[in-house]
């Protein structure tokens, strides 16, 4: 049976396979036998390595350079920069040590860290540039931690005109200029609207003018009011030397009320308590030196004025009256102030001499007033010792003689006495939120005239100032003195005043003050005793540094134990001040 096509095809396939290697054997035995040369491409782990190069299917393309097969990978050059090594695009790493990163001082800049310790470049800066800070490293000090929040009660947000939108500002005025200078920080004004003043050498000057008018619906405080319009004319100075060492201050302050109605001459048929005219002035001032001999010594003085007129309603007064006596108290007081680290000692002599001027009376006559003149010689000494800071106690003791120009008075007492005081208290300051002094003590005084007995009780003395935020001021006052009498039989009189005073802006422009002054009278030896009470109110305007206007209300009431002296009033003026 024949084969088919298919079949003999398969049949001739097989011969060749098997016909093919045969023949390869036979080349390879006429040839020559040669040894394997040793080469590094043996020990190359590449695909081909005992192959020709020029033979393997993947080699390089023409136009690309080629290392030589036979030569030994090339280490890199450790004084080359790696920078330029990166640049050459076709540079083969097969073999090399591979680099990572950036090697020690490779990219330091001119002001940066070096490893190789090389000097450093310093920044340039602008003229008047500040000198920049530091940058936080080894030996700096720690930061502050910044502290974690705990419980309590919430912070309290910035108020409205700190966050508000505020109109921007040329760079040369808010010195955001590179190379500007720094400019220096302007202190808080405390009063924007108060009196600047002016240079007179090295003496800075503050003058101001108040000029008021309105009504007093009892000006000579009379137990049956009569009224009259009133005006007020308040003129005051302070002087303050500007030295480096020692210090000169003057301040004067006076007023004058004056009144367009007369008051009655007789009441009833007699004589009127009150003067017919009732214009008073009243003026207080006095200069204060200081001598600093050296840094804990210092020679302290004093000159002082007092002018006024007894208080409309005291019994002092004369009855029918064309206008009040006016008296003056001058004097001044020379001292040491002497410093031992922290204990203080201050010790003084005071002269002091009040004068009456006469009395006219509604007759025409006048009544001389020389048995009320006297003069007062003493002395006072204050120990003092810094406990810490803001706090002062303090023990302070005073004695005098007053002797008068007449030996006997118009009604034949002799009234030359001896006296003084002793006290203990603190001064103090807190942050300048409360800041002032205050003390207590006892006072006594004892006449030449046997009939009069010693008048002696307690004092308080005392000045507070707390200033409860931004915008509100309290004060307190309080201060004994012993006064001298011409009723009979009456050793003196024991004043104590005690004041509280608050002030309030509810703007910078817009000042609200109220005065409460509470005040007793004690008349020893004639059982009588007076209260006084006075609630005031004054709300100020101010328009700028030199002009306020001031609006004020006050109601006076003297209440006595004795039928007939108690009274009241009230008092309505509308002013300006001027001042520089």
């Amino acid at each position: 049976m024949g084969s088919s096509p298919g079949t003999g095809r398969s049949k001739r396939a097989h011969f060749l396979r098997a016909t093919l290697p045969c023949l390869a054997l036979t080349a390879l035995g006429s040839a020559p036998a040669a040894a394997q040369s040793l080469t590094p491409d043996l020990f190359n782990p590449n695909r081909g390595g005992f192959a020709s190069p020029d033979t393997l299917p993947t080699r390089r393309t023409a136009g690309v350079p080629q290392a030589p097969s036979d030569a030994l990978p090339t280490l890199p050059d450790p004084n080359a920069d790696p920078r330029k090594a990166r640049e050459t695009p076709a540079t083969s790493r097969i073999g090399q040590v591979p680099t990572y990163g950036l090697p020690a001082a490779g990219g330091a800049s001119s002001s940066g860290y070096d490893s190789l310790n090389r000097k450093r470049q310093q920044p340039k800066l602008y003229p008047g540039q500040p000198k920049p800070k530091r940058p936080v490293g080894p030996g700096s000090p720690v930061p502050p931690a910044t502290p974690v929040a705990t419980l309590g009660p919430p912070r309290i947000a910035p108020p409205p005109s700190e966050t508000a939108h505020k109109v921007p500002v040329p760079p040369a005025m808010a010195g955001n200029v590179p190379g500007q200078p720094l400019r220096r920080r302007l202190r808080a004004d405390e009063d924007p609207f108060g009196a600047v003043g002016d240079y007179a050498g090295s003496f800075l000057i503050k003058g101001g003018l108040e000029l008021s008018a309105g009504y007093d619906t009892n000006p000579t405080r009379l137990n049956k009011p009569v009224g009259s319009p009133a005006y007020v004319i308040a003129p005051d100075l302070l002087v303050v030397s500007d030295w480096e060492r020692h210090a000169l201050v003057a301040d004067l302050r006076g007023s004058f009320s004056g009144y367009t109605n007369d008051m009655p001459a007789t009441i009833n048929g007699l004589a009127s308590p009150s003067p017919v005219e009732a214009n008073r002035p009243d003026f207080t001032g006095h200069v204060d030196g200081r001598l600093d001999v050296t840094r804990d010594f210092k020679l302290l003085s004093q000159l002082r004025l007092r002018l006024a007129t007894d208080n409309p309603g005291s019994p002092n007064v004369q009855a029918g009256l064309q206008k009040y006596p006016v008296y003056a108290t001058y004097g001044t007081t020379i001292g040491f102030d002497q410093t031992f680290n922290r204990f203080q000692v201050a010790a003084g002599a005071t002269i002091d001499r009040t004068a009456y001027t006469d009395s006219k009376l509604t007759d025409g006559s006048v009544f001389p007033n020389t048995d009320r003149d006297f003069n007062q010689y003493g002395g006072v000494g204050r120990f003092s010792y810094d406990l810490k800071p803001g706090l002062k106690p303090f023990v302070e003791i005073e004695g005098d003689t007053r002797v008068h120009d007449q030996a006997a008075d118009r009604n034949g007492y002799f009234r030359d006495s001896n006296g003084g005081y002793a006290k203990v208290g603190s001064s103090f300051e807190f942050s300048r939120i409360l800041t002032g002094e205050i003390s207590v003590g006892y006072s006594a005084r004892n006449y030449t005239d046997p009939r009069l007995s010693q008048l002696a009780g307690f004092l308080t003395t005392g000045s507070l100032i707390w200033n409860a935020s931004g915008l509100t001021t309290v004060k307190f006052f309080t201060d004994t003195q012993i006064n001298e009498t011409t009723i009979p039989g009456s050793s003196g009189v024991l004043v104590r005043t005690y004041a509280a005073e608050v002030d309030h802006d509810f703007r910078r422009w817009l000042t609200a003050v109220g005065k409460f002054t509470y005040g007793t009278y004690d008349y020893q030896g004639q059982n009588r005793n007076d209260k006084t009470y006075s609630l005031e109110g004054n709300l100020i305007y101010k328009l700028n540094r030199n002009i306020w206007i001031k609006g004020t209300l006050r109601h006076d009431i003297l209440d006595s134990n004795q039928a007939g002296s108690s009274s009241q009033g009230t008092v309505m003026l509308v002013g300006v001040r001027l001042q520089n």
